[in-house]
């Protein structure tokens, strides 16, 4: 089943731009670039992703959730960007073992 991109409440500009991008096979490429980003970059936020690749970071924004649907991808926890400096959520191969290190108050990991 194909999930929408344009929620029902969107516009009808929306609609068509998300049955272009369907249609076109421009998502689907995306996705393809996205999880291939990811395959060679584990565990960087989206921002980083951009800067490594040279995807435009939005793209990247709107299709790494899809690519997380079709498990192609992993959310991973979240840490603090190298590039914006705000805390970010990490992406990795759907195969990566993510071990989060619980960090208790007064104590240095």
């Amino acid at each position: 089943m194909t999930i929408p991109a344009a929620r029902n409440t969107d516009p009808s500009t929306s609609h068509a731009a998300d049955e272009f991008m369907s249609a076109s096979g421009r998502r689907a490429a995306q996705q393809q670039m996205t999880a291939k980003a990811v395959e060679c970059y584990p565990g960087l936020t989206s921002l980083e992703l951009s800067d490594k690749t040279s995807m435009d970071r939005y793209v990247l924004a709107r299709r790494l959730p899809e690519c997380e649907r079709d498990f192609t991808v992993k959310r991973g926890p979240s840490r603090r960007c190298t590039i914006s400096g705000r805390d970010a959520v990490t992406w990795w191969r759907p195969s990566d073992v993510i071990q989060v290190q619980p960090t208790l108050p007064g104590i240095a990991a």
